[in-house]
Parts: structure tokens; sequence; C-alpha cells
């Protein structure tokens, strides 16, 4: 079987895995569950790394795919995918600072980036899994892998 057109399909079950994680990740910090915070973001941490593996061997391969929708679903289609890319550019740092402030105990700087960290994550996966919806269900290209 060949790995490559799977990659996508893989990539959007990596997304909506970390958006469960950090979630749970964030109800357990709430409740002062420090443990089960730490052990859900490291899963978090391990989800996300694999799927920037998975995403960076199917780019390098395929490449881009071209959106195939047409009509007012394509403005809609392209601001998504814009925040989205913009955003995930960010959140990479953004997520390590975190971790690494939480990893040298510096709690207080953690918490405030946190704040910012959580919600842009989510929306990063989240929009993922809106692109991946629409460019390899809803509009599939004759190019694309699906």
């Amino acid at each position: 079987m060949e790995i490559i057109p799977v990659l996508p399909h893989l990539q959007a079950g990596l997304n909506v895995t970390t958006i469960c994680l950090i979630s749970v990740a964030y109800y357990n910090i709430r409740r002062e569950n420090h443990e089960a915070h730490r052990q859900f973001m490291i899963a978090a941490l391990v989800v996300s790394a694999l799927f920037m593996v998975s995403y960076l061997t199917y780019h390098s391969q395929v490449g881009n795919v071209k959106f195939a929708g047409d009509g007012g679903v394509r403005p809609f289609y392209f601001t998504i995918l814009a925040t989205h890319i913009i955003l995930a550019g960010l959140i990479v740092p953004m997520v390590i600072s975190t971790a690494f402030l939480a990893l040298r105990g510096r709690y207080e700087r953690h918490r405030r980036i946190a704040r910012w960290t959580f919600p842009i994550w989510i929306y990063v996966c989240v929009s993922g899994v809106a692109v991946y919806l629409m460019a390899f269900h809803l509009y599939p290209s004759q190019a694309g892998l699906s």
C-alpha cells in the first residue's frame, strides 16, 4: 500500500486527536489536576510532532493540491486556508515556548502565554480539519489524492 495518499486522512485524524488531548488537558488544569494536565499535554505534543512529520512528508512528495471548488465557496475556503497557514506558522514557536516554560517551572509566564497558545492551537487544528474536508471530500480535485 502506498502511504502518501493516506497521509491527508492521517493528518486530519491527528488534528482531531490533538483537539481532544489539549481540550482534556485544559479541563484538567482548570480543576488543578496538574499531573493529568501534564500527561495530556505531552501526548498532544507527541501527536502534533507526528502530524508535522506526516505533513512535511506529504507536501515534499505532492506539493500543493489545487482546490476544485468554484463560486462563492472559493473566498470562504481561501480565507480559512490563509488564516490557518498564518496561525500555523505562529503556533509552532508558541507551543514550544509554552512547553519550555512549563518544563522549567516558570508557571506564571507559562500561564500567560498558554492563554494565547490554547485558542490559537485549537483554531489551527479545527481549521486544518475544515481545509481537509473541503479539499479532499467536499470539493476534491482530479489531481488530489483522496
